[in-house]
């Protein structure tokens, strides 16, 4: 008996765009504001092509605050799914460069887990918008 018939990978199929791929990308960081009004807010790029994105590519900024609503938000909307912490509150030296970056890394890692997540792709209200949507808005949703 022969065994299974096997052909060679095309040059498309080794190096073309992949079924469903998902690149997120937290950078950027800028600081605005004065003394006690001062925040950080983050760019974050989103290219795709899973349906559950309305944009191929996008760029938004959000601070960490939009985060831990955000967080929040999933973890009410998904109780099958356990939602990533977000890197910690930092109360001294926030607005040093190696805790921003810190904080941008953990921000990174948070979105990459929960956007790639398929149960959250399909089930959240607010996973696209956050992501995508140069003018989203807390008070859009009621949670």
């Amino acid at each position: 008996m022969a065994g299974p018939i096997t052909r060679e990978q095309t040059v498309e199929e080794r190096y073309g765009i992949p079924e469903n791929f998902l690149e997120i990308e937290v950078k950027n960081p800028q600081t605005h504001g004065f003394g006690r009004k001062m925040y950080t807010d983050y760019e974050i790029v989103c290219r795709t092509n899973i349906p559950a994105f309305k944009l191929k590519q996008s760029s938004v900024r959000r601070r960490y605050s939009d985060f831990e609503w955000f967080r929040d938000v999933l973890e009410h909307e998904s109780t099958r799914v356990n939602i990533p912490p977000l890197p910690g509150k930092v109360f001294t030296n926030r607005f040093a460069d190696e805790v921003i970056e810190q904080r941008r890394d953990g921000l990174e890692r948070f979105l990459q887990i929960v956007a790639g997540h398929p149960l959250l792709q399909t089930g959240s209200k607010v996973l696209a918008a956050f992501i995508q949507d140069p003018n989203f808005s807390r008070d859009t949703y009621n949670y």
